[in-house]
């Protein structure tokens, strides 16, 4: 059994599950629990499939922080339901999952999973500092396209893509992203902080799309490279040079929202999967009719164990 860490965007994947299940599953209180089910029924195939040793859920302990919306005021807002003035913003979440959210903690916490998050951190900063970290090699589980900039076939750092769904699972290399964006993972950062991200608020380099970006990348490096050759006019056209200039303000405090944080100093985190007593487990199923999920995904942690 050769080790290996796995690592779950964890809001990622429960917001997948709760589209993807039908919300006419309840518990017995009659609380929906699509979600919960769902999410187990993904680390099930998970753990089943890649065969982690180590599992961490990661969370979104700050989704919306605010040193990013400083950086950068349009960083999500479209997704705020609640501004907060001494804490983190409410998320726009529908009422029937928000209300299983504790249920899959405590689901998780059954199963020995560890929940790892980061005040004033997102979960994307936990998984790049546990990623960046760790002695073993590493599966990022993900839907999101930002944890790209972490892949690194030299350290065994992959994402498990699940923005296909569960059934059509993205395994991505340098190579995979080379041939997908024309870019390297290493320059993936400064590829999406010019491209922009609509669904995270992030403007970009109007009039510069996927392509363009690529090809500056490729002929200068990164974008500070970028910068230096549209700063002495060489190496690309005025009207390209009038782009960058017209978004310097962005480009000054973009690639800090977008890079995610690796230096995090998270303590031990004790990720080693460990085999559940049937007993936890039959009593999880039965408080919030789990069906099979539970056991399944306690089969699949078992054997891995």
């Amino acid at each position: 059994m050769s080790d290996r860490l796995m690592l779950l965007d964890s809001a990622s994947l429960y917001f997948r599950a709760f589209f993807g299940v039908p919300d006419t599953v309840q518990a017995p209180d009659g609380r929906p629990v699509n979600a919960v089910r769902g999410f187990l029924d993904m680390i099930a195939k998970l753990v089943s499939t890649y065969e982690p040793t180590e599992l961490v859920a990661c969370w979104d302990d700050d989704w919306r922080p605010q040193w990013r919306v400083d950086l950068v005021p349009t960083y999500k807002t479209h997704r705020v339901a609640q501004p907060v003035a001494a804490g983190p913003d409410v998320e726009v979440v529908p009422d029937p999952l928000e209300a299983q959210v504790p249920i899959i903690r405590e689901a998780l916490e059954a199963l020995g999973i560890p929940i790892v998050g980061a005040a004033e951190h997102e979960a994307d900063d936990v998984i790049g500092s546990l990623a960046t970290q760790s002695r073993l090699p590493v599966d990022v589980v993900t839907g999101d396209r930002d944890l790209f900039q972490l892949v690194d076939d030299a350290r065994g750092i992959r994402v498990i893509y699940t923005g296909r769904g569960m059934s059509n699972l993205d395994v991505l290399t340098d190579d995979a992203i080379i041939a997908k964006y024309n870019v390297r993972p290493d320059q993936y950062a400064d590829f999406a902080t010019m491209r922009g991200d609509a669904s995270d608020g992030l403007p970009g380099v109007a009039g510069v799309g996927d392509k363009t970006a690529a090809a500056l990348l490729a002929a200068h490096g990164d974008l500070d490279g970028i910068l230096a050759a549209a700063e002495r006019g060489e190496g690309m056209t005025a009207g390209v040079r009038a782009k960058i200039a017209a978004a310097s303000d962005y480009l000054a405090v973009a690639p800090q929202v977008v890079r995610v944080v690796r230096d995090l100093e998270l303590g031990p985190v004790d990720a080693r999967i460990r085999a559940t007593g049937q007993d936890v487990v039959d009593d999880l199923a039965a408080r919030w009719a789990l069906g099979t999920a539970a056991t399944r995904a306690a089969k699949a942690l078992r054997a891995r164990a």
